[in-house]
């Protein structure tokens, strides 16, 4: 498993958080709580969501033309099929409530180090997920304890996700 975290496993937007906060499920230890949200979709959206509809494409100059008839060498969803590190990769959000900490530099730093544990030990996951990290401790706490309480967390998430994923 790759030791990056790209920017599509990062999760944003309003509806996919708003869901993550509505149905999903809770989990703490130590200074992390979090909210896990299996996934549903096991695809991405491919070139077939950003087409416009064939009028519009025909009046277009022949540049933009060939890049929505994806034609265009640069575009990377031009197969139309998702490749499967995007389509079954986990994604974060990380919160540092500023009610704790007032100093944004403090906030990031933690953020920080929450992206990093979870990098280090995103192999734990056995199903894709979507899962917010909300930092609960009210002191900075050193890289080491916030390793320590991801991988508890991780591994709570691993055997609770596992357990609702029927075998076929």
């Amino acid at each position: 498993m790759s030791q990056t975290l790209p920017k599509a496993e990062r999760l944003s937007g309003t509806a996919s958080v708003s869901a993550l906060f509505g149905h999903g499920k809770g989990f703490s230890h130590g200074s992390l709580r979090c909210k896990v949200l299996p996934r549903q979709d096991s695809v991405m959206p491919g070139p077939s969501s950003v087409m416009p509809d064939p009028d519009r494409a025909s009046a277009l100059p022949a540049s933009e033309e060939n890049y929505f008839l994806e034609q265009c060498p640069k575009n990377q969803f031009s197969s139309g099929i998702a490749s499967p590190s995007r389509a079954d990769a986990s994604r974060i959000v990380v919160s540092v409530p500023k009610r704790l900490f007032k100093r944004a530099v403090k906030r990031n730093l933690l953020k920080r180090r929450i992206r990093e544990a979870y990098r280090r030990q995103k192999g734990l996951l056995s199903a894709p997920v979507d899962i917010l990290f909300i930092y609960a401790a009210p002191e900075v706490l050193p890289y080491d304890v916030i390793f320590a309480d991801m991988t508890a967390i991780l591994t709570a998430v691993s055997a609770s996700v596992g357990a609702q994923v029927p075998d076929n």
